[in-house]
Parts: C-alpha cells; sequence; structure tokens
C-alpha cells in the first residue's frame, strides 16, 4: 500500500469576497486614467516645492540691483535680469511662495466664511436664510473682480489687506453651493434622528449637515485657488496688489510692461509661471470632482 503524498491546495478560492475598493483606489484610478490630472500634479508639486525652498536655494537676492541690466537669459541669469539689473529667476521663484500663500490662504478664509453663512441660511431658514441670502445675492450680482478692487481701494494696499479684500469677493461661491447643499441633506432621516434625541443645532451642522456637503465645497475650493492667483496678479499688475518690495508673479508682470516690447523675457516667464500654475490646478479640480461625485462612485463601496 503506497501512501500518498499530502500537497497544498492551490486551487484559488472563487467564492473569496473581492478586497474592499477604497477611496485611495479609486483616486489612483482617476488619476491613472486622467493624463491631464497627472500633469497637473507633476507641475503643481513643482511650484510647491519652489514655495517651499523657494528662498534657499534661489542664486540670487530677488530685490538686488546691479549694473547687468536688461540681460537676456544666460548662464549667469537662466532667465535674465529686468530694467534693474535684477535676477528674474529668484524674482519668480521667490513669488510662487508669496502667489500660492495669497491664492490658499484667501480661498481658505473665504471658505471657512461662506461655509459658515451657507450652512446656517440653509439650515435655520426663516428670516435667518432671507437676511443672509439677500446679502449674497447683492454680492451675487457684481463680478468678484470689481469687488476685490473695491475693497482694497478701501482697506488700502499690502498683502494682508489683499487677502481680505479677495476672500469676502469670493464669499458668495461657497455660500451658496452650501446653503443649497443643506437645504437637501437637512429633511434627511439622520437629521431628523439627531433631532428626536436631542441633539443641538450646532452639533447637528458640524457631525451630521457639514461632512455630507464637502465634496461640491471641495471642488470649489479647488477651483477657486487658481481664481486666487489670477485675482492677486491682476490687482498686483494694476498697483493694487502688495508693497514693491514682496516680488509676486503680477507684479514682476507689472514692472517689466513697459520694456517688453524690448526684453521678451520679462513678460514670457512670470505669464508662464501663472499659466502653468492655473492650468495644473484647473486639471487636479478637473479629476477632484470626477473622483467626489456621487454618481461616479455610487456603485462602488
Amino acid at each position: 500500500m503506497t501512501r500518498q503524498a499530502l500537497t497544498p491546495d492551490t486551487t484559488p478560492d472563487t467564492n473569496a469576497a473581492p478586497r474592499r475598493q477604497t477611496r485611495w483606489d479609486r483616486l489612483r484610478a482617476v488619476l491613472r486614467a486622467d493624463k491631464k490630472a497627472l500633469f497637473g500634479l507633476a507641475v503643481l508639486s513643482l511650484f510647491v516645492l519652489l514655495a517651499l525652498l523657494g528662498p534657499l536655494i534661489v542664486p540670487f537676492d530677488p530685490n538686488e540691483m546691479t549694473l547687468d541690466m536688461m540681460a537676456g537669459p544666460s548662464l549667469t541669469h537662466p532667465l535674465g535680469t529686468d530694467d534693474l539689473g535684477r535676477d528674474l529667476l529668484s524674482r519668480i521663484v521667490v513669488g510662487t511662495q508669496v502667489s500660492l500663500f495669497i491664492g490658499v490662504s484667501t480661498v481658505a478664509l473665504a471658505l471657512v466664511v461662506g461655509v459658515f453663512l451657507g450652512v446656517l441660511a440653509g439650515y435655520r431658514g426663516g428670516w435667518v436664510d432671507q437676511v443672509i441670502m439677500r446679502y449674497i445675492d447683492l454680492q451675487w450680482a457684481f463680478p468678484n473682480f470689481i469687488i476685490a478692487v473695491y475693497l482694497v481701494a478701501v482697506f488700502g494696499t499690502g498683502m494682508w489687506n489683499l487677502i481680505i479684500a479677495i476672500s469676502l469677493a469670493f464669499i458668495d461661491d461657497f455660500a451658496r453651493i452650501a446653503r443649497g447643499m443643506v437645504l437637501s441633506i437637512r429633511e434627511e432621516q439622520y437629521v431628523q434622528a439627531a433631532r428626536t434625541v436631542g441633539a443641538s443645532d450646532l452639533r447637528i451642522m458640524l457631525r451630521h449637515v457639514l461632512p455630507n456637503a464637502t465634496a461640491p465645497i471641495i471642488v470649489q475650493a479647488t477651483v477657486s485657488v487658481s481664481y486666487a492667483i489670477l485675482a492677486e496678479a491682476s490687482l498686483s499688475f494694476l498697483g493694487l496688489g502688495v508693497e514693491a518690495a514682496t516680488p509676486t508673479w503680477g507684479l514682476i508682470l507689472s514692472e517689466g510692461r513697459s520694456f517688453i516690447s524690448r526684453a521678451w523675457w520679462l513678460g514670457i516667464f512670470p505669464g508662464l509661471a501663472i499659466m502653468l500654475t492655473v492650468l495644473s490646478i484647473n486639471f487636479l479640480g478637473d479629476a477632484l470632482r470626477d473622483f467626489l461625485d456621487v454618481r461616479e462612485t455610487a456603485g462602488n463601496p
């Protein structure tokens, strides 16, 4: 009688449950399928790295004036110099930090205030909703840039005044989105259940209503960063931005506009920085919208 050798069973178990797809899996799938989003992620990562390390790696002081004025791109000055002999590469790299900081902080402030007003109006309703939304409707009637110009004229120039002015101009976008989401959420069963057990209005808004309204708010915030960067560049170009000693992309364009016909690099390189940053943020915003879209992800656990 021969003894049969025992071998491990390598037959795949066809009844095994498939691995649960996580949000990171869906995000990676969206990025792999969208080449524009990958391009935007790479470009934006580069600019963020420049913003973090810029002052440490620039070859010259961005405000140092030399006798090498209006010099074209060379090994010494890869992007050339301006009319005061300042290195354009150093000014653009340091300007990256300032422009991105203004764009992100502006949207963060507008998001906090706008979402608060929108959630309060949508959840409370009645006269609270009427007062808040009439103000939002009044602001909605004017372009954001016109409001920003007026507020800068009232507050004065400077980085923090610029941040406050642009953020106040963007409040209505977040308020309208937040209110619309809250109106569709406040009658859900889990909100009614929270009211039944005696949860306070503040707790319901923070723990139950707001977390379920974050998807469109996040997408709007992403798009608004690019608008804020353009608004800052436009205001700085018009002389309504930061102080002259603080280089930003818009200020660099403004200072070189009189010499663009003779020195093309004064307009091309800062304009290219603005274009690539705004384009990459918009590409990422489109991908983020697809990732957070309930209609796209409803079939995924």
